[in-house]
């Protein structure tokens, strides 16, 4: 009983296995960012450009170490089409929000989810930081939870980039 059992197990994560990597990436949800600007930024007008959306708070300790690397990316891979979009948490006040853009000079776009459809649309996202890597034809490529190894995230953005 225990070896058809085991059998079933292993059988159900084979075929469970062939599908989450025979399937194809899942396309990015059609979101609205309200940037801190006041402009209304729609995912489909990034189509062309590989995107990371990435939520964090002000309050995320993780999320505030991880700022640097973004700024890094952000200014060596922007003239070869990255874009970032850092969407701050509903629960995150946004006064916290534009004093840490205006006292770290986040080269990129910052949005507010003040309602929290955007990390709704994102798989109701709740942990931060949580990152999307999106292609340029608008499919998540990967999703980052917590701490990423920073040589991997850019091999595979600059097969993103390339591609």
């Amino acid at each position: 009983m225990k070896k058809l059992f085991a059998a079933a197990v292993l059988m159900t994560l084979g075929v469970l296995g062939v599908w989450l990597f025979a399937s194809p990436p899942a396309q990015a949800p059609e979101v609205t960012f309200s940037t801190l600007s006041g402009k209304q930024l729609k995912m489909s007008e990034l189509r062309g450009k590989v995107v990371l959306v990435k939520f964090w708070a002000t309050s995320c300790v993780t999320c505030v170490a991880q700022m640097p690397d973004s700024i890094e990316n952000y200014s060596k891979y922007q003239a070869q089409g990255l874009e970032i979009i850092a969407v701050a948490m509903q629960y995150d006040p946004a006064n916290y929000v534009i004093n840490f853009v205006e006292t770290r000079k986040l080269p990129f776009t910052v949005a507010l989810d003040t309602v929290g459809q955007v990390a709704q649309a994102f798989g109701d996202v709740k942990l931060t930081p949580t990152a999307f890597l999106i292609d340029k034809n608008g499919r998540i490529l990967k999703r980052y939870l917590g701490e990423y190894n920073k040589t991997e995230f850019r091999g595979t953005l600059e097969k993103a980039l390339a591609g």
